[in-house]
């Protein structure tokens, strides 16, 4: 099937990744590709800043500028042409996020892992639309390869020069994302926890006992319904991030917290203001937990 597999950034220098899929396969020529995209990740910098490195059923394809570089394993009949578009709104995406200075700043492997959101849009938008935007650069694109083709190799090279490049040990091992955990769960985020649970059972009970006994009487309070359900909704939510690490989760946390203020002024009436102060106290408290709950990354093997 002709699709785009794989894709990362990495760091032209030293190969370090700053980001990539996630929904990696498990095949054995999958990841054999994988060993070769890290081993050629290494030696970018001797390369044109356009490449392939063809094999028989899958091929790489790098686009680099500046102390960037865009990789991806697609099909081996996935259009060279579409790839390179592919690469080049992924570099556009990753420059306009982050500045040189982080980048170069960068000292762990996927410092910028919130950025796989952006790599599996534009990822499915390459393998499962029409592609309009790349049709766009279609042209561009093709006509820079007329005047500048990008170096071809083979798969196979790329293990044999990462080999030489250190000290002749030819074995590469296999690269796989980290997993990531977070820190422990602290007594005061159990309480968040608990407390949280607790405002969402009260808003769900709420909610369904005003709308059983009030929608055949008056048709308005589907307001106040759907202003208990929302903050049911955000306090599972809470939880969830609070337990499981999520991209762009500070984001998210804002969202909710603005979600259950919101409904809780909404509720004004049916609830007292001590009643919502303490919901809105809660979801403060959820929310905090959520933002100083910080990743504990466990550090890939690089063949050391």
């Amino acid at each position: 099937m002709s699709m785009i597999f794989f894709a990362c950034v990495v760091r032209v220098r030293d190969g370090l990744p700053l980001s990539a899929s996630t929904d990696f396969h498990f095949n054995q020529d999958f990841l054999e590709c994988r060993k070769r995209l890290k081993a050629l990740s290494s030696i970018l910098a001797r390369y044109p800043s356009r490449g392939t490195a063809k094999g028989r059923d899958l091929s790489i394809h790098f686009l680099s500028s500046g102390d960037i570089a865009c990789m991806a394993i697609c099909s081996s009949n996935y259009s060279t042409i579409m790839a390179f578009c592919f690469l080049e709104e992924l570099q556009w995406e990753f420059a306009a996020s982050y500045d040189t200075t982080s980048i170069s700043l960068a000292s762990r492997p996927y410092a910028f892992l919130e950025f796989d959101n952006v790599i599996q849009k534009v990822k499915w938008h390459f393998n499962c639309t029409s592609g309009s935007r790349a049709k766009v650069n279609w042209e561009k694109v093709e006509e820079e390869m007329k005047f500048q083709p990008p170096v071809e190799l083979k798969l196979e090279d790329a293990e044999l020069m990462n080999g030489l490049a250190n000290g002749g040990h030819a074995e590469v091992h296999v690269e796989v994302v980290p997993t990531y955990r977070m820190q422990r769960v602290t007594p005061l985020g159990i309480l968040s926890l608990v407390l949280n649970i607790m405002c969402g059972a009260l808003n769900l009970i709420r909610g369904v006992h005003l709308a059983e006994h009030s929608f055949q009487e008056d048709r308005e309070v589907i307001g106040n319904v759907i202003a208990f359900f929302l903050p049911f909704l955000a306090c599972v939510f809470q939880c969830y991030l609070y337990l499981f690490y999520s991209s762009t989760r500070k984001v998210k946390t804002f969202i909710l917290f603005f979600l259950v203020c919101l409904c809780n002024v909404y509720l004004y009436g049916l609830r007292n203001v001590w009643q919502i102060a303490f919901h809105i106290g809660v979801a403060s408290l959820s929310s905090y937990q959520i933002l100083t709950r910080q990743l504990m990354e466990k550090q890939p093997d690089y063949g050391v």
